[in-house]
Formats: C-alpha cells, sequence, structure tokens
C-alpha cells in the first residue's frame, strides 16, 4: 500500500514514481516504462515552452486518449502553464466556450476536429494538429500550490464552469485513491472514463503514484471493454452506474472475469440491485463505491468490506479529507439526521476560474467545528452519518441531471432547445432511469406544430450537443405553468413529471 505522505510535490513528479523499465502507459502508439515516460514528458513540455507562451498562459487539448492526451496533464505544468483538457464528445458551441473562457493560448487537437471549429472560436488560440518534441525539461520546481489545471464541469445553470486546480490537489488526490485502493506496480487499470473527467485524470495520477501501468480506452460498446480487459489482464476497472449495467449484460469469459480484482464506481450512486449483481458476477473483485465532487475531486469512499452489509452507504472520508454532516445554521447535524455535506482538507480546488460569484457561493469558510479550518467546499448535497460514521445520500439539493454518470446543465440543454426557433419555451428535466441514472425529459410549447417541431429538434440537436446531453423524450404543452414570481415552475413540472 502506498504510504500516506501529506506533503504536496508539482504533479508531473509523479512520472518519476515507478521502477524505470516497468510499464507506465499502454496506448495504441505503444508501451512506454517510466523511464520513458519521464523522457516523453520533458520533450513534450520543452515543445510546449517553445511557444513562448507567458507563464500561467492555459493550453487545451481536445483529443481522443491518445498519448499526447495522457502526456499532457504533466507536460503543460512543467512547462509552466495551466491545462484545459477538453472532452473529446464535446461538440463546437460547448469547445468554443471553453476555448474563450479559459482564455486558452493553444488548442492541440486532430485535424477533423479543427474542422468543427469557426474561425473565431480559435480567436486568441494558437491551433496544433500534432505534438512535437522541445528540448527536454526538467522535473518542475513549481509552487505545489499554484495553479497546474482547469476542469470544466456543469453548473445546475448556464454554461460550464472551470474548476481551479493547484498541484497539490492533484499530487494529493493521487496520493489518496493510490493509498486506498491498495493500487501496486503489478496493477493493470484500464482507463475507460474520460480524460476531462477529475477521475478519469486521477487514474493516470494515482496509478503511476503507485508504480502501475494505465491502458487508456476509448469504447464504443461494452464488448469493446470485456476483450480490452481479457486482452491486457486488466486487474482494476473504473465505471459509472449505466457502464456497469451494460457490462452485466455482457458476455464474460471466466479468465477475463478472474483478472479482475478491484472495481471503483464513481459519478452515481450503486443500486443495491447492482451491487448484488456486480458481487455475484465478480466475487474475487473489491467493489469500492465512491461520492466525489471536482470542486474536491473526491469525498468519501465504502470500504470493500462493508458493502455487502451496507450496500447504500457512500461510506466515510477518503484520506486528506474532512467531511462533516452540517446543519443550517452551521452546526454538527446529529446521527441520523439530515444536513449538508461539507468538504475541508487540501483536496479542496481553488474555486471556479473568472467566477467570483459562483465561488463564493459555493467555496465559503469551514464551519466552525471544522479540524482542517480554511475554506471549504459545501456542496448541496443533503446526507445523513450514522452512529458509526458511515454515510448516506439523502437528495441532491441544485437541479443538476446526472446521466450516464455526466453532470449536466439543465440550461445548457434548454439554450440548445431554444435555440433554433422550433420551441418558444422549455424546461429540461432528469427523470430516473435504470440504464442512465436520469434521463433528460423536454417539457416544451412549440412554435406551431409539435411533431414537427420535434423532429426538427432532433435532427437540429443530434449536430449541436453531444450524445450524453440528448433530450430522451419531449412533453409537449400549450402552456408551461409559473410560480409567484413569473418564472416557469420548474418545482411543479418535475413532480408531474415524476408522477
Amino acid at each position: 500500500m502506498l504510504p500516506l505522505d501529506p506533503t504536496p510535490r508539482p504533479i508531473d513528479h509523479v512520472a518519476l514514481t515507478g521502477a524505470r523499465d516497468a510499464p507506465a502507459l499502454a496506448t495504441r502508439e505503444g508501451v512506454l516504462d517510466y523511464a520513458a515516460l519521464e523522457a516523453e514528458v520533458a520533450a513534450l513540455a520543452g515543445w510546449l515552452a517553445g511557444f513562448g507562451f507567458e507563464p500561467g498562459a492555459r493550453v487545451a487539448s481536445w483529443l481522443p486518449k491518445t498519448r499526447e492526451a495522457c502526456l499532457m496533464p504533466l507536460a503543460a505544468p512543467r512547462a509552466g502553464l495551466v491545462y484545459v483538457p477538453v472532452n473529446p464528445v464535446l461538440k463546437r458551441a460547448q469547445v468554443a466556450h471553453i476555448l474563450a473562457d479559459s482564455g486558452a493560448s493553444l488548442l492541440l487537437t486532430q485535424p477533423g476536429r479543427a474542422a468543427t471549429l469557426a474561425a473565431g472560436d480559435l480567436a486568441a488560440a494558437t491551433l496544433a494538429d500534432e505534438a512535437g518534441r522541445g528540448d527536454p525539461l526538467p522535473p518542475s520546481l513549481a509552487d505545489p500550490h499554484s495553479l497546474a489545471a482547469i476542469l470544466y464541469t456543469s453548473g445546475s445553470t448556464g454554461r460550464p464552469k472551470g474548476v481551479m486546480l493547484s498541484h497539490a490537489n492533484l499530487w494529493l488526490g493521487a496520493v489518496s485513491v493510490a493509498h486506498y485502493l491498495r493500487l501496486t506496480p503489478d496493477d493493470r487499470v484500464l482507463g475507460v472514463l474520460p480524460l476531462s473527467f477529475d477521475y478519469g485524470q486521477n487514474q493516470l495520477f494515482s496509478t503511476w503514484a503507485a508504480g502501475g501501468c494505465v491502458h487508456p480506452l476509448d469504447y464504443l460498446t461494452a464488448r469493446d471493454v470485456v476483450r480490452a480487459v481479457e486482452r491486457e489482464g486488466i486487474t482494476s476497472l473504473a465505471g459509472v452506474p449505466p457502464l456497469w449495467v451494460q457490462l452485466l449484460e455482457a458476455n464474460w469469459p471466466d479468465a477475463a472475469a478472474m483478472s479482475l480484482r478491484r472495481l471503483t464506481n464513481s459519478g452515481g450512486a450503486l443500486t443495491p440491485k447492482l451491487v448484488r449483481e456486480l458481487r455475484a458476477r465478480f466475487p474475487q473483485a473489491r467493489l469500492y463505491p465512491m461520492y466525489g465532487l471536482t470542486e474536491a475531486f473526491r469525498s468519501t469512499y465504502l470500504d470493500p468490506e462493508l458493502v455487502d452489509a451496507h450496500p447504500d452507504s457512500m461510506g466515510r472520508a477518503i484520506p486528506f479529507a474532512e467531511i462533516m454532516v452540517v446543519r443550517a445554521d452551521g452546526t454538527p447535524a446529529a446521527p441520523g439526521e439530515a444536513g449538508e455535506l461539507v468538504h475541508a482538507g487540501p483536496l479542496v480546488a481553488q474555486g471556479y476560474w473568472q467566477d467570483a460569484e459562483r465561488t463564493a457561493l459555493r467555496f465559503k469558510s469551514a464551519p466552525a467545528f471544522s479540524t482542517y479550518g480554511g475554506t471549504a467546499v459545501w456542496s448541496g448535497d443533503s446526507v445523513t452519518e450514522d452512529e458509526s460514521g458511515l454515510l448516506r445520500f439523502v437528495g441532491r439539493d441544485d437541479e443538476m441531471i446526472k446521466s450516464s454518470g455526466n453532470r449536466i446543465s439543465p440550461t445548457e440543454v434548454e439554450e440548445a432547445v431554444l435555440a433554433g426557433g422550433e420551441v418558444a419555451e422549455a424546461v429540461a428535466l432528469g427523470v430516473a432511469d435504470a440504464r442512465l441514472g436520469q434521463a433528460i425529459t423536454v417539457v416544451a410549447r412549440a412554435n406551431g406544430d409539435s411533431e414537427a417541431a420535434e423532429v426538427a429538434l432532433r435532427q437540429r440537436l443530434r449536430r449541436d450537443l453531444p450524445s450524453f446531453m440528448q433530450p430522451a423524450t419531449y412533453v409537449w404543452r400549450d402552456a408551461l405553468p409559473r410560480n409567484a414570481n413569473g418564472k416557469l415552475d420548474r418545482a411543479a413540472l418535475k413532480k408531474e413529471i415524476a408522477a
């Protein structure tokens, strides 16, 4: 088990942690051992430095899981730059927003993706169709508390917001996860989660912190995942609930199923039924349910020894995290009493990029009884803690839609629905779905014939929105309800649709 050293370091130092001749990264371009990983990070950092950007400039990538996409999170900070990964499934509108909001000086992408962007989308960014190699840069001497990355995550209102992460956030997150997952140099970790997600990126860092090997995978079907597990002898697999549903429906060769010794879940709670089915299908694998916030990376995990007895629990705080259940008056909630989950400690991010207003709403002083003190993340999620210290999720106070492990802003969906003129008014809601967690339902008033509007909408949104943001169902109304303030009554509609 990796020692729990609380000393933060520059994140690019994680490329130095494994045995020099041990495999570190296996992509379609080949396998890099730790010596080669360090050399490639140094050369890519030198190439980035060659552009002459100011220290702290933002550099983005919009790539599938290529070697460069895996190295950029280390190379950019080594060059004194701030890394902005863009989810490869996003479409032009979302990418353009992230580039403009971050003020990216560089976009590293592929020609086909670049061709979908308009000239104005790259007004402030240099476009690079492929990465080069420059004079190797030595490991960074950066202040561990300086900004290293901005990860964009959807908010309950408006467009995605950038969460600012320091070297220390990333380094200590890697050490924490590698420790409690008991990762070892023998582990082969299949990376199916997007590298733009906090946990997808952390899979690189935590595996390297433990000296293991990461096998990034872009997959289309559950069968692709099964084949990769079988082909590579994968020992550790992370997923979100909808993926587990698909994997349980797939045919698993016995050898592939038996190679897995660790399953980790994030991006939505496992149901007791899913827990039972995963334990039955992979009885030798340790199952780790987890709860996290991009604003603090990860908050809790449930020890595998407790999963069978407490399948609906979120577990306890991960290393380096202080988790509190807080009443509205700022005092600690009693055992069994619902309160807001508040996360303090060195994993708390530095706020939202260039958004002081939203930062002030989520990042506030820790409660007076906090051990760490300082700034804490007030999650907006309601939880309870029992006498033994185990946490359980009660509800989400904001209106975020969580589908297939993605946090989706209803406002962003609504803006897209309204953009084409087919619809006069629209409200996007998350409706419980066995496979997706939540499916997106749009309640709308059409401009004209609703059937024609739906046909046109579906056709347009297939072009304008990524697949995980596509509405599954449209409910058409002649009029939408309003509350006392004259606003569309989202709560009434949600209650009606759920009935």
